[in-house]
């Protein structure tokens, strides 16, 4: 009998039950604002932007907004977070112990993003709550007895200028409360093998002693590790050595273009949550079953604002205006895609994470990952977002019953001069590269009128080259971008396609 997992499952119940409906939104955010304020008015940053009198402001919203500039990685960093590496109180109370290194897609060097004791208590409370939330599912009880596999980034941490540095991830592994121990796996001792192969290989050797009812991570690379398990181990499928796996927590990339894949593996289709976990803050999850649609943190330390990715704040590349419109929870409409700016308790300021997202029931306070302000491909005016590019690979690869583990796409010129699409397809399917563009072309019309009118344009052609899923992977190791973080970039610059195809020629 499940005595303990019991007891845990009727204290989630309780907790839950306890929880009050969180009504007004608004204020749970001013009070996020005001708490951060209050912590962070004598830093160098509070005193430069004068916290103090925004907190005597009737309106700190509207204050905070008017006195406090948007910040960009690049702006923040060289001016602020740069210092904080070396020198206390720049934009947080004391010296981070920690710096992320983004695993971002773009860009050729890591950016450094500061993390605090207290984010870190951030992220361990938004994870208590996604635990809570598990109250409303239908789990038996000794599902909180067994064991929750978390595939991350290496928990080896770096030393440098008197902080530890690796990827959030490792960074979130290595500060797990003493008491996740007993649940936690891979464990830490394996987490912190640096080489990836490596680690995946120690997992799949200690498979057989786990009892696995839930794993987290992107999933390319939970399926790379499934498939190193199966592999190893001479199964039919996952379910073979963890009968009890009953959940999938995803993140970082959009699910759907890897579910069928996943499940192949799978003797039955698991309940799938989504996460929203970046290196800057935990900012969502799936609280209920029958949806991946994900919870805004609106009561963990973090204040959000949106900007709406239209022409009030977006020029039609991608873009900042200088003066953008921006909301705050209060003011936003469902439906509508906003570029999310965050601040943080570790020293983040109306920063641009990057990211949009859409709300789909803000009487829920829930929401998806729409795609990346910088994923937007409209060199032409073809004007293609990153959902609109994932909703193309999904219906591409039911319409032809073929797995597409990975992709990417960039506007390239061809010998004539002219913009075409030319996308790279990771599937292990062989298909016909001009039988696969036409297919795309045509879906892509359909979804998108803007893609449709710029093909008849200055969009002349659309090509599409398939090769094996491991050539990606191998071209990613190649660019020192591999591991349980790492993302394919979907959207390319013409200068890392051409790396791309050269690789894979």
């Amino acid at each position: 009998m499940a005595i303990l997992g019991k007891v845990i499952k009727t204290a989630i119940e309780i907790k839950q039950t306890l929880t009050p409906v969180m009504k007004d939104a608004q204020q749970a955010q001013e009070e996020q604002l005001r708490y951060l304020l209050e912590q962070a008015q004598q830093t160098a940053f509070g005193i430069y932007y004068g916290f103090a009198g925004i907190l005597d402001s009737e309106d700190i919203c509207a204050t905070f907004q008017e006195k406090v500039p948007i910040h960009d990685y690049d702006k923040i960093y060289q001016k602020w977070w740069k210092q904080q590496q070396v020198v206390p109180n720049i934009t947080w109370p004391g010296k981070p112990d920690f710096f992320a290194l983004s695993s971002g897609t773009t860009g050729k060097s890591s950016k450094r993003i500061p993390v605090t004791k207290e984010m870190l208590a951030a992220f361990r409370s938004v994870g208590i709550s996604q635990v809570e939330s598990l109250a409303n599912y239908d789990l038996p009880a000794d599902f909180f007895e067994k064991d929750i596999l978390m595939l991350s980034s290496s928990a080896d941490l770096a030393r440098r200028k008197g902080h530890l540095e690796g990827e959030i991830s490792g960074i979130n592994t290595s500060n797990l409360p003493g008491w996740f121990d007993g649940f936690y796996k891979p464990g830490l001792e394996i987490a912190q093998i640096d080489d990836w192969d490596e680690r995946v290989t120690a997992i799949a050797d200690a498979a057989p002693e786990w009892d696995v009812v839930a794993i987290a991570g992107i999933p390319s690379w939970i399926k790379m590790m499934l498939e190193t398990i199966i592999k190893r181990h001479q199964l039919k499928n996952i379910h073979e050595i963890w009968p009890n796996l009953a959940i999938y927590a995803s993140g970082g990339v959009a699910f759907e273009p890897y579910r069928n894949a996943l499940e192949k593996l799978m003797q039955h289709p698991l309940i799938y949550m989504d996460t929203y976990l970046a290196s800057e803050g935990f900012f969502a999850f799936t609280p209920r079953p029958g949806s991946m649609d994900m919870q805004l943190a609106l009561k963990h330390q973090i204040f959000f604002e949106f900007i709406p990715f239209d022409e009030s704040g977006f020029d039609e590349t991608g873009e900042l205006l200088p003066d953008p419109k921006v909301f705050t929870i209060g003011e936003v409409e469902e439906g509508k895609d906003y570029a999310l700016l965050v601040s943080t308790p570790a020293g983040a300021w109306r920063y641009l994470i990057g990211d949009t997202v859409k709300f789909t029931d803000l009487e829920k306070g829930e929401m998806v990952i729409s795609g990346r302000t910088k994923y937007f491909l409209n060199v032409v005016g073809s004007q293609l977002s990153e959902e609109k590019i994932n909703k193309a690979m999904q219906c591409l690869a039911e319409d032809l019953r073929l797995d597409i583990d990975e992709f990417a796409v960039a506007a390239i010129l061809n010998e004539k001069e002219a913009y075409i699409h030319q996308w790279v397809l990771g599937t292990d399917t062989s298909i016909d590269n001009k039988e696969i563009a036409h297919k795309l072309d045509d879906i892509l019309k359909g979804l998108n009128k803007n893609y449709a009118v710029a093909r008849k344009k200055a969009l002349k052609d659309i090509k599409v080259k398939t090769v094996p899923t491991s050539t990606l992977y191998s071209w990613l190791e190649s660019r020192k971008k591999k591991g349980g973080q790492i993302k394919m970039p979907k959207v390319m610059k013409e200068e890392m396609m051409m790396d791309l195809l050269a690789f894979s020629h």
